[in-house]
């Protein structure tokens, strides 16, 4: 083995009855492990909570929607190269929708909704999130959302009426009776307290729609070819059609998450950064307490070069067993709060009840690599610093 690498390891167990270089060390290895540890799991938590939002969105909204430019409703006929386009995509559903608002009516209580239709067969999709009854429509039933449900203090089975809104001033109201056959909980209020649906064909002489649609869902069951998908789907539709992602939709809540990102991973990424820096502390301070040894190895004729590497290596001994150690600890603290949500979040809020933490062991790899770079240049300082003790004061008083 090199004799640098001997060196450096040798200082790193040193048992010396001081042992202020092995302290030294393990001090330096574990700062550098926690700053490593938070900044990973800041980013594990950033990526858990933008993936549950993303899936709690697309789940209803689907992952894009074909509507027409002034969002109203048109036929469908003549732009059957929408469903040639969707089986160009692979392991996808396109379902037609109507959307309409409405007024929800149980007694005295009304309340204004979003009225959804779609074919009864295409409600799989909510199958997850159905905590009461089923997605099984009849021609009759209705799914509602869970907070719909509890503020109006709406039960399974029971009879709503929904209203078509632009009717209500009008002589003739169109207004349906609906039994209600099953309740979500997707955990986003804005959906949960004002989302619906109804089979498409109620949907369509509810609201006078004839063979007139809303638009097209379109639901992917991976995002790894997103962006193509969206570029194929856009440059194959044109005026008075127009395409919107679910990130689109919701550009304001992806614009705060990403305004979130870089100061907090800045401020992580500072105390990871103060971590590094200590070792240079740590190996000025070993250069300081070996001063002698060193002295000795250049009397015997080792050269400046070989001396240089043995505090090189140490400080990247130091990265590597802080990186290692950092990850480690990260991993474990997520796997810890994935299996049993030790914290908790109000869903009201951040539209779910526990932090989910996403492991990325991509981000482990570049920010190890990012961990071991860093380090060697700051040991590069102390590194040479050892290279400038000469023999004859370093052997002085021994």
């Amino acid at each position: 083995m090199h004799i640098s690498i001997l060196l450096a390891l040798k200082h790193i167990r040193s048992d010396h009855k001081s042992g202020f270089v092995k302290t030294a060390s393990i001090l330096s290895v574990f700062g550098l492990s926690i700053g490593i540890s938070a900044l990973l799991i800041t980013l594990f938590i950033l990526n858990g909570f933008e993936r549950v939002i993303s899936d709690k969105i697309t789940q209803i909204d689907g992952h894009i929607r074909i509507k027409h430019f002034l969002s109203e409703p048109f036929n469908p006929s003549g732009y059957d190269f929408i469903n040639e386009l969707s089986n160009k995509i692979d392991n996808s559903s396109l379902d037609v929708f109507t959307q309409n608002p409405a007024l929800l009516r149980k007694g005295q209580i009304a309340e204004g909704i979003i009225v959804e239709g779609v074919h009864i067969d295409d409600l799989s999709f909510i199958d997850d999130i159905i905590v009461e009854g089923s997605s099984n429509l009849s021609l009759k039933g209705i799914i509602i959302g869970k907070h719909l449900a509890d503020t109006h203090n709406i039960k399974l089975n029971e009879k709503i009426t929904i209203f078509d809104l632009s009717s209500l001033y009008l002589s003739t109201k169109s207004l349906a009776q609906f039994n209600v056959e099953g309740i979500f909980h997707s955990g986003m209020t804005e959906y949960d307290k004002s989302s619906v649906f109804i089979d498409i064909s109620n949907s369509k002489k509810l609201f006078n729609l004839d063979e007139k649609i809303s638009g097209y869902v379109l639901r992917l069951n991976s995002i790894k070819n997103f962006n193509d998908i969206n570029r194929l789907i856009n440059s194959n539709i044109s005026y008075p059609l127009m395409s919107m992602s679910w990130k689109e939709k919701n550009r304001a809540l992806y614009k705060w998450l990403n305004i979130q990102r870089w100061p907090i991973l800045f401020i992580f990424g500072l105390i990871t950064l103060v971590a590094l820096i200590n070792i240079i502390s740590s190996l000025s301070m070993i250069v300081v307490d070996k001063t002698k040894q060193i002295g000795l190895l250049s009397a015997i004729g080792m050269p400046a070069s070989k001396i240089k590497d043995i505090f090189l290596i140490k400080g990247l001994i130091i990265g590597f067993l802080g990186a290692v150690f950092g990850s480690l600890i990260a991993i474990f603290l997520a796997t810890l709060q994935n299996n049993f949500k030790i914290i908790s979040v109000p869903e009201d809020i951040y539209f779910m009840n526990s932090i989910p933490i996403d492991i990325n062991y991509f981000q482990i790899l570049i920010i190890s690599i990012i961990t071991l770079i860093i380090s060697s240049l700051i040991s590069y300082w102390p590194a040479m610093r050892s290279t400038k003790i000469m023999p004859s004061q370093a052997l002085k008083y021994e």
